[in-house]
């Protein structure tokens, strides 16, 4: 009997597809093509493990809507590729000696095997990986246009929405020079700059080189990072959880290195900004702009007690701002003088309620500024917060800590002395590194002074309080909002919005601090210190004795790529000292034209570059002499719908859009933004885990688990006094949780409950993970049920965006339905696959069209909205109306098989073939339906006497009131109802109801 055999039927149609190159896209689009379609996956890490269930959610659904689209016109894009450098390689290598190159094709191997057993309809013609040397080429390229270009803030132009903007990325050679930089000599003897990107820059000088590399995208810098020496390489913040690896669990400290970094900061208004242009969630624009944090606020500052002179040597006036009209001093300096401590606040107008300042631990003013008595104790607690992540020290839910300096600085308002903490909780990569605390309109301060008894003083009051705080009373609560200023001399009674306008423009003038604009974005480190990345294109000068510079020369585009060195040995050295400074001298080392030694950049870039351009090389992964066809870029760009994981919501697409905005400002791309539409697909969690608390004792097998005993049901247990477990709540009994079996529990009302007990049975789901054991392969599920049957369950289990549970009766369930489609279209009494005889070519009914027509704009509309689960609902109600039906028009049943096939392809290529079609349905025309069909022959209205229903009945939808009452007063529940009674008024309402109001 032919049954629906998915393992037979399945590879089938994909070795039809790959021989036939059925979804290759040709980059020109046929006549009569219904414009393009760009849809994108956000492509995968392939990792050791191979897929898991979670993964082709978001594939599903991308399938669904270029199958859906191939089939309406459109010219579609939908390719897949491999997001392939990266630390899991590397380890492998440090543990079995096995090259990352080769465990990075065997992985891909498997990705690339399991997504075509799904099925997914990808253009495998451009298919790439972020590894090959073709392709990191490109990135290598895309970094020097970085490392050649600077950000003019004030650069005027008109974008293509026709907005006037300003600022943008100019070209290295057009930064202008400053006379005083121009005036410091010719270039070094032998250090010329051939290879540069620019060519007359062999002629600058030493100093306008480095005030060039100064304002590069691309620049070299000493920045505190998460150095984690069993890894060998330094970690994101979020990589870094409780001072150890995410990865491995080693521990990672904190400490300066010199590290390559990207200016993101110089596109962040516009990162923010242009957000509104795009059909992202709300959600997702959201977390960018958090991200992102710009404020407004003032740069002040506070002067280190013991510097007790102006510049000119006058003494610090103890009360600036208090006296008034001041003469003009010197304007505030870009960069803050010898001795001076300079704060960044979003709340200028409580510089009056300044008790205390707060350095971070890494500030380079701590070692000055630190006491002989406090010295020991600094060191220490800098010691410390070495270990943990940047993460770590901002939780707002940890205790604050930190140690008194010693040190005290000056508040420039009112001239009182302030003492200088350090603490963890700031962090020198945020603002300056430096923060004015003010207790009493800080939660975070206020929490910080009552731990160390630090005096606390109001400066904002409640509009709304009858008695603000005086000076010098300590305020019992914190106070955030927004008020009117007290204790802050002639500035009392001010709004706060009118005192923070007025006190930045006094500070101003006394050039004691400045407005000015904070971002909580940082500079974009890029370094790593792996050998599994691409290298960076870019040399560094020696002098005589080997020592560098401090200059540098990049690679020239003909150069590229630069290829990774011949390595056996992949052990971290333990020491910041990158991977790659154990290559061979003749990769490490040249010697330049004009006779200049030069040292190779040893540092490797971060997984993120190459998935930062991918979706640019899709649409031209074969070009040698471009990154891109200009003619394509502006065809195929942006893309329309981009689909990945939430978890991106920040770095990912955050720095995507910074380079494209690079390459956008450069003149290399047309498209402002690289992604249109951004959807996240929810979460799929493990099958649900059944758990019930039993007592500790009866839980170690005094009592077998099949018996009820000891059991206690959830709202009788409270969390134990360590907060280890949970105790019965009158006993105190300890209670162990217990994982029990779906044969062991049963449905009652609206809980699950132990069998024959009324004891609530806990059901929850989580995260798969190979240490909770709950990961689903989708080789296991396909090879029981089919890849149809998974892709169908996958979308059915709920809406595209939720988070879900996974449920194998669930997949057991669409099992079901395509065998009974199956069943539907065969014949499973034949010997051999053949056409249903009761299949025929006989004309619809106009109610079998109806439901066909019905379907049709259903599924159609919901495929448009995502909303896939209630497309399959639809599909599965149409097998309901004509699962059984004898005959079966063959004209109704086609245009379902095509319906179909964006969820269930291989199946429904399989009933188009059966349906004596030759050629794959991937390109014929999508059903249409006609509104005729949509407009119901018969409706169902209720029927009223004296306003109460008495009888629902079938009437033509069409039906006049007459027609209505008519009908209604022959219905056999009714006429009895009506015997022996006055109708005293009819009520018939067409489409609506009938109403009998009656006497006797």
């Amino acid at each position: 009997m032919p049954r629906y055999n998915p393992s037979l039927l399945e590879p089938k149609w994909q070795q039809f597809w790959d021989e036939h190159q059925t979804f290759v896209t040709p980059n020109t689009p046929q006549a009569g093509a219904q414009g393009k379609l760009y849809v994108l996956d956000m492509f995968p890490y392939p990792s050791g493990s191979g897929l898991h269930v979670g993964h082709p959610e978001g594939y599903t659904a991308t399938d669904i809507v270029v199958r859906y689209n191939r089939m309406r016109g459109k010219h579609v894009l939908h390719p897949m590729g491999w997001d392939a450098f990266g630390l899991p390689a590397e380890e492998h290598a440090v543990k079995t000696g096995t090259h990352p190159a080769v465990t990075t094709k065997q992985n891909i191997d498997t990705f690339r095997r399991q997504l075509k057993m799904l099925g997914f309809s990808y253009d495998w013609s451009r298919e790439l990986s972020t590894t090959d040397p073709g392709y990191y080429r490109w990135t290598q390229w895309i970094f020097l246009q970085l490392y050649d270009t600077w950000y003019d803030p004030d650069y005027e132009w008109t974008g293509p929405d026709g907005k006037q903007r300003k600022g943008k990325g100019r070209p290295i050679s057009e930064l202008p020079i400053p006379e005083e930089v121009k005036g410091q000599g010719p270039r070094g003897k032998g250090q010329g700059n051939e290879g540069a990107l620019s060519p007359q820059s062999s002629a600058l000088s030493d100093a306008v080189r480095k005030y060039q590399d100064q304002h590069r995208l691309a620049y070299i810098s000493e920045a505190p990072v998460n150095w984690c020496p069993g890894l060998g390489t330094v970690l994101a913040n979020e990589e870094v959880i409780d001072g150890k690896s995410e990865r491995g669990s080693h521990p990672v400290v904190r400490m300066p290195l010199k590290q390559w970094m990207l200016r993101i900061t110089a596109y962040a208004d516009r990162l923010a900004n242009e957000l509104e242009d795009l059909g992202w969630p709300d959600s997702i624009k959201a977390l960018q702009r958090n991200w992102i944090g710009r404020s407004v606020g003032a740069e002040v500052d506070f002067k280190i007690a013991s510097v007790r002179r102006e510049p000119d040597g006058s003494p610090v006036s103890p009360a600036l701002l208090q006296q008034g009209a001041h003469a003009p001093r010197s304007p505030f300096p870009k960069e803050p003088a010898p001795g001076t401590i300079r704060v960044y606040t979003t709340r200028p107008d409580t510089l009056f309620g300044v008790t205390y300042m707060v350095l971070a631990p890494e500030h380079p003013l701590v070692d000055s500024i630190t006491t002989p008595e406090q010295r020991a104790a600094v060191d220490e607690y800098r010691r410390k917060a070495s270990l943990k992540s940047d993460l770590d020290r901002t939780d707002l839910a940890k205790d604050k800590s930190g140690v008194f300096t010693g040190g005290y600085a000056i508040n420039p308002v009112n001239g009182e002395q302030v003492p200088v903490w350090i603490a963890d909780y700031v962090l020198i990569s945020y603002g300056t590194g430096a923060i004015m605390a003010v207790p009493a309109h800080d939660e975070r301060d206020w929490a910080f002074a009552q731990q160390y008894n630090i005096p606390i003083r109001a400066v904002v009051a409640n509009p709304a309080d009858p008695q603000p705080p005086i000076l010098n009373s300590q305020p019992s609560e914190v106070f955030t909002e927004l008020g009117v200023a007290i204790n802050s001399g002639k500035y009392n009674g001010l709004p706060t919005a009118e005192f923070k306008a007025r006190i930045t423009a006094d500070l101003a003038a006394a050039g004691l601090g400045k407005e000015a604009v904070n971002y909580r974005l940082r500079d974009w480190l890029f370094s790593r210190q792996r050998y599994w990345g691409e290298p960076f294109p870019i040399w560094h000068e020696l002098d005589e004795a080997g020592n560098p510079t401090g200059l540098m020369r990049a690679d020239t585009a003909a150069e590229l790529p630069v290829l990774h060195p011949h390595m056996e040995d992949f052990k971290p050295t333990g020491t910041p000292e990158p991977m790659l400074a154990k290559a061979p001298d003749t990769w490490l080392y040249k010697t330049a034209a004009d006779s200049v030694k030069l040292k190779r950049e040893t540092n490797s870039m971060p997984q993120w570059a190459g998935s930062c351009w991918y979706y640019l090389r899709f649409c031209d992964n074969q070009n040698s002499e471009r990154f891109i066809d200009p003619a394509l870029e502006k065809y195929w760009l942006p893309v329309d719908l981009y689909v990945g994981g939430a978890e991106h919501a920040v770095l990912h697409l955050l720095y995507s859009r910074f380079w494209h905005k690079v390459l956008f400002d450069r003149g290399h791309v047309t498209s402002p933004e690289p992604f249109g539409k951004l959807v996240n697909q929810g979460m799929i969690l493990g099958e649900a885990e059944l758990t019930a608390y039993q007592s500790a004792e009866k839980a170690k097998g005094l009592h077998p688990l099949g018996t009820t005993s000891g059991f206690v049901t959830l709202k009788d247990t409270i969390e134990s006094p360590d907060g280890e477990g949970r105790i019965h709540k009158d006993t105190k009994e300890p209670l162990t949780l217990v994982k029990l079996t779906a044969e062991q529990v049963e449905k009652q009302g609206g809980n699950l409950v132990l069998k024959g007990t009324d004891i609530v049975v806990e059901s929850r789901s989580f995260k798969m993970s190979k240490s909770r054991g709950n990961v689903i392969n989708p080789d296991d599920v396909v090879k029981e049920y089919g890849a149809d049957s998974l892709r169908l369950y996958e979308m059915f289990m709920g809406p595209l965006e939720q988070v879900k549970p996974w449920s194998m009766s669930g997949v057991e369930g669409v099992y079901r339905f395509l065998a009974r489609t199956w069943r539907m279209f065969v014949d499973e009494r034949a010997d051999d696959v053949t056409l249903h005889p009761a299949i025929q070519e006989i004309t619809p009914t106009d109610d079998q069209l109806r439901v066909l027509h019905k379907t049709i704009k259903a599924v159609t509309e919901d495929i448009e909205k995502l909303s896939f689960n209630t497309a399959i609902s639809r599909m599965m109600e149409f097998i309901n109306e004509f699962g059984t039906l004898e005959p079966r028009p063959r004209a109704v049943l086609a245009p379902f098989a095509l319906l179909l096939s964006p969820f269930a392809p291989h199946l429904a290529e399989e009933l188009w073939s059966i349906l004596g079609h030759q050629e794959s349905l991937a390109y014929a025309a999508w059903p249409t339906w006609d509104e005729k069909y949509l407009i119901e022959s018969e409706i169902e209205i209720p029927v009223q006497i004296n306003g109460k229903l008495r009888a629902k009945i079938l009437v033509p939808a069409g039906a006049d009131a007459a027609t209505l009452q008519s009908l209604a007063e022959a219905n056999a529940t009714i006429q009895p109802q009506l015997a022996g009674k006055q109708i005293v008024k009819v009520v018939a309402v067409p489409g609506r109801m009938v109403n009998f109001v009656v006497k006797g």
